[in-house]
């Protein structure tokens, strides 16, 4: 009896000392904090996010739990993992519209958007994305020092999306849509004036598409049956019963009167 009394008696100081260790390996807000940008600072940007990840996780209502949560955003921009660095920085945005960072997380939105950006022949949804967040932080913070930053990121994403439509556009005309090719050389010349180098390749093709179209408008249209059997195996037509002035028969000679009886 005394045995197994000890033995719960141990259990129970075992169990104590275990729960106490846990409680000292246990690091409090200011200290992940702290941690996370020891690593941040070092650009061990992967611990830095795990440091500012547990910070916001365990103490959502710590006054660092705020700084925690752009710090991840940032982590991961650097990363190069702009999915996970976008939804961090909208949750911040979400959750803290009138922080004095808005215009710095706004600018951090779409440069994530900006660095995804690639050749014309692919998407250009980046692109876009990047736009509009870029005029949405000069429209709502134009005298903020990021909107001064985005001009040239603007007109790096407007270059992208009318050369993907000039690239667009002459594969239409390649592939003969000239139709289709007109309407993408059209588009580029009506919204991007000011892009010199696409503006005139885009006028170019344009001419060249339209003359196309104007070319197949003047082509008659042939009969179906002629357009079936036409080249150099088709047989000869039949000309033998057609009306024109050339062939139409003389008309014969009217038999002469025959003589009648008595004469």
């Amino acid at each position: 009896m005394n045995r197994i009394l000890f033995a719960i008696v141990i259990a129970f100081l075992l169990a104590g000392m275990a729960g106490c260790a846990g409680k000292q390996i246990e690091k409090t807000a200011p200290q992940l904090a702290e941690e996370g940008e020891q690593y941040f600072e070092k650009g061990d940007y992967r611990r830095a996010a795990e440091s500012y990840k547990r910070l916001k996780d365990w103490y959502p209502y710590s006054p660092h739990a705020k700084l925690a949560l752009l710090r991840v955003a940032d982590s991961h921009y650097h990363m190069d993992q702009y999915e996970e660095a976008i939804y961090h920085y909208e949750q911040y945005e979400q959750l803290y519209p009138n922080d004095p960072e808005i215009p710095y997380v706004v600018y951090q939105i779409g440069r994530s958007h900006f660095d995804r950006i690639r050749t014309i022949d692919r998407t250009q949804v980046p692109a876009q994305k990047a736009l509009e967040t870029f005029e949405r932080l000069k429209a709502r913070f134009p005298a903020s020092e990021y909107a001064e930053k985005v001009d040239p990121k603007i007109d790096k994403c407007l270059e992208n999306i009318a050369g993907h439509d000039v690239y667009i556009g002459r594969f239409y005309f390649r592939s003969g849509h000239y139709a289709a090719a007109v309407n993408r050389f059209e588009r580029v010349v009506n919204r991007y004036p000011d892009h010199l180098t696409v503006y005139g390749e885009a006028s170019e093709y344009l001419a060249m598409a339209r003359k196309k179209l104007e070319e197949q408008e003047e082509v008659p249209d042939l009969p179906a049956e002629a357009t079936q059997r036409s080249g150099p195996d088709a047989p000869a037509p039949d000309t033998s019963a057609e009306d024109t002035p050339d062939t139409v028969p003389a008309p014969s000679p009217a038999p002469a009167p025959t003589p009648g009886p008595g004469l």
